[in-house]
C-alpha cells in the first residue's frame, strides 16, 4: 500500500469511526483479540456519529405529531426534518413521497400492498428474498439469472415485450447483490422498463451504504433501503418515490396517524377519511429515533464524500480478492465475472470444507465475524453453487470432498470504518485454515455451528 493510500485509509477510518471498533472477544484457543466485524451486509455497525446524535436527542424525546408540549413539537420537527434530509440524500423528485418503514423488507411489502389491480411484476431470481417474495398477490414473472449486465437488460426487455401492454407493470431489481456485491445496470433496466410502460423499484439495501444513489439520475420510480445496513440502528427503513399508487391504496396499516377523519354512520358503522401524505402509511407512533438515525447517517456519508468512501472500499476489495486468489482451494462466487464493478461484499466456498464449519472456525479461533449460508437469496446462491435446491447446507452436514459441490457459502462484507488490519487478519486466517486445518472441532447446537466442548 502506498504512503498516500495508507494515509487515506487512516483518514477515512478516523472520519467514519463505528461502534465496537475496540471490542475484544475470547478465542477458543485462549486469550482475546479485537473483534473483526466483517458482516456489514447483514447489519453494519452504527457510526459513532449516529450514536452520539441519538444520545444527544434522547433526553428531549417526545410524542410525534399533534402534541402541544415543547418536547413533542421538537420531536415532530426532528422527525419531519429527518424526512427532508433523506429526500435530499436520495435526490428525490419534488413530488415524490418518502415513507419511514421498519426495513427494506417492510418497504417492499408496503409497495406490494399498494399495487394496482392486475399488476404484473417482473423480478430476477437473483434478488434477496425481501424483493423476491412480497409480490404474491400479483402476477409474477421470475426471470433467470443473467450472466452479464447486458444479458440482464435484454432478458428484461424480452419479458416486458411479451407482457399484456394494457395493464400496470412493475420491475423490481437490486442495485448491488447481497451475495456477490456486483453492481446491477439500474439506469439501463429503468430505461427498458419505462420504454415498455412499466415502473421500477430499486432495492438499494446494499447500494446506498456504498455508493451515491440518485432517484432522478437512475430514473427509478421507487427506492427502498434499510437503516441497519446504512450504519443506523433502531429498526428503520425507507420507501421513497411516486405518490400516486401509494395514495390510491388502502393504508398499509390502519390506525391512528393514517386517518384524517373518522365518523360514525347512522347504521352504526364507521367512515374513514385517510391522509394522502406519507402519514397514510405510517400509522401508529412513528420510530422517531430510527428516522433520526437514518438522517444522521445520510449526513455523515454525504459529508465524508462518496468518492473517498468508494476509493477506500475498492482498496479493501482488491486486498481481499488478491489474498483469496492466492489460495487455490477458494472459489469466489460471481455472476458477471471478476472485472464487474462491485461493493464490499464477497462470497466464496472452500474446496473440501463445510462452509458453516469454516465460518465458525474464523470466529472461534481468529475473532473474525463473517456469515455463512444462503444469505436470504436461496435461488441465487444455489445457481452459483450449482447445488440441488432440495439440499440444505448445515454445520453438521458432511464436508464437501475435493471436487464436490458445496451446500452453502461464506460471505465477508465491509465498508466505512473497516481497517486494513481486519481484512489482512481475515486473509491470513483463510490461508492458515486451508493449509493447517482448524485447531478445534465443531458441531451443531441449537441450529448454530459452534466449537465442541
Amino acid at each position: 500500500m502506498s504512503v498516500s493510500t495508507a494515509a487515506a485509509a487512516r483518514t477515512i477510518c478516523a472520519q467514519m469511526p463505528v461502534l465496537g471498533r475496540d471490542v475484544t472477544v475470547p478465542l477458543v484457543t485462549g486469550g482475546e483479540v479485537t473483534y473483526a466485524a466483517l458482516d456489514y451486509a447483514a447489519s453494519a455497525p452504527a457510526l459513532q456519529r449516529v450514536w452520539d446524535d441519538v444520545a444527544a436527542y434522547a433526553p428531549y424525546y417526545g410524542s410525534v405529531h399533534r402534541g402541544a408540549g415543547y418536547l413533542s413539537q421538537l420531536s415532530t420537527d426532528l422527525f419531519e426534518n429527518a424526512r427532508r434530509t433523506v429526500e435530499e440524500f436520495l435526490d428525490c423528485r419534488p413530488d415524490d413521497q418518502l415513507i419511514f418503514t421498519r426495513s427494506t423488507t417492510d418497504s417492499l411489502n408496503l409497495l406490494a400492498a399498494a399495487l394496482p389491480a392486475d399488476c404484473q411484476v417482473f423480478v430476477f431470481e437473483t434478488e434477496h428474498h425481501a424483493s423476491l417474495l412480497p409480490w404474491k398477490d400479483a402476477q409474477v414473472t421470475y426471470l433467470n439469472a443473467p450472466r452479464t449486465p447486458h444479458q440482464a437488460v435484454e432478458t428484461l426487455k424480452q419479458a416486458l415485450a411479451a407482457r399484456d401492454p394494457q395493464g400496470p407493470a412493475l420491475v423490481c431489481v437490486t442495485g448491488a447483490s447481497n451475495v456477490t456485491g456486483e453492481l446491477w445496470p439500474v439506469r439501463e433496466l429503468a430505461a427498458a422498463a419505462h420504454a415498455h410502460g412499466a415502473r421500477i423499484v430499486l432495492d438499494a439495501a446494499q447500494l446506498a451504504p456504498h455508493h451515491p444513489v440518485s432517484v432522478q439520475d437512475l430514473d427509478v420510480d421507487w427506492i427502498a433501503f434499510s437503516g441497519h445496513k446504512l450504519y443506523a440502528p433502531f429498526g428503520s427503513g425507507v420507501l421513497a418515490g411516486r405518490a400516486d399508487w401509494l395514495q390510491a391504496a388502502d393504508p398499509y396499516l390502519a390506525g391512528g396517524g393514517a386517518s384524517r377523519k373518522v365518523t360514525r354512520r347512522e347504521d352504526g358503522g364507521v367512515d374513514v377519511e385517510w391522509h394522502d401524505s406519507a402519514a397514510r402509511h405510517e400509522a401508529g407512533s412513528p420510530n422517531v429515533i430510527g428516522a433520526y438515525s437514518i438522517a444522521s447517517a445520510c449526513k455523515a456519508l454525504t459529508e465524508a464524500g462518496f468518492d473517498t468512501l468508494v476509493a477506500r472500499e475498492q482498496h479493501l476489495i482488491e486486498k481481499v480478492r488478491a489474498g483469496l486468489a492466492e489460495v487455490p482451494e477458494v472459489r469466489v462466487l460471481s455472476l458477471f465475472g471478476d472485472d464487474a464493478p462491485r461493493v464490499g461484499v464477497i462470497s466464496f466456498v472452500v474446496d473440501g470444507w463445510n462452509s458453516s464449519h469454516f465460518a465458525a472456525a474464523l470466529s472461534a479461533e481468529y475473532g473474525i465475524g463473517v456469515r455463512d449460508g444462503l444469505f436470504c437469496a436461496h435461488p441465487l446462491v444455489r445457481t452459483l453453487l450449482g447445488s440441488d435446491p432440495q439440499t440444505q447446507g448445515e454445520c453438521g452436514a458432511p464436508e464437501a470432498a475435493p471436487g464436490e459441490k458445496s451446500l452453502n457459502a461464506i460471505r465477508i462484507s465491509f465498508g466505512a470504518g473497516t481497517p486494513d488490519e481486519h481484512v489482512e487478519r481475515f486473509v491470513g486466517a483463510v490461508r492458515e485454515l486451508v493449509t493447517k486445518g482448524a485447531k478445534w472441532t465443531y458441531h451443531t447446537e441449537n441450529g448454530r455451528c459452534v466449537p465442541a466442548v
